[in-house]
């Protein structure tokens, strides 16, 4: 699926590497290109915990999910409900509020997912 990303201000195009077009009629959009989910089966995910600039307070980060935002958001409710904790899914990562490695490891193995464990 391809979308047309739009950019409303000269900080945007900044990414773009545009500094001046003399064409009037020039489109600065970007065509974004959505990944597929790839089947449970063939993806890796890393399993790590991480307290670093969090106060102190341990967060298990599970990485490296390839697919599409809806399907990692999805995810990770799930993985939150069973938990029965917080968390949050941030720049491709989910979060889960506490030392959950086991646990989550063990509810990512039984969709099917491969698993290794980081740090």
């Amino acid at each position: 699926m391809k979308e047309k990303k739009k950019y409303s201000s000269l900080s945007d195009l900044s990414s773009l590497n545009v500094v001046y077009s003399t064409n009037p009629n020039y489109d600065f959009s970007e065509e974004v290109i959505e990944q597929e989910t790839l089947p449970n089966n063939q993806q890796t995910l890393y399993i790590s915990l991480d307290k670093k600039q969090r106060g102190g307070k341990k967060v298990t980060l599970v990485e490296n999910f390839v697919g599409t935002d809806e399907d990692l958001t999805a995810l990770g409710k799930m993985l939150k409900t069973k938990c029965g904790v917080g968390g949050a899914v941030k720049d491709g990562v989910i979060l889960i509020q506490g030392d959950f490695r086991d646990k989550t490891a063990e509810i990512l193995s039984k969709e099917g997912y491969k698993i290794k464990r980081k740090g």
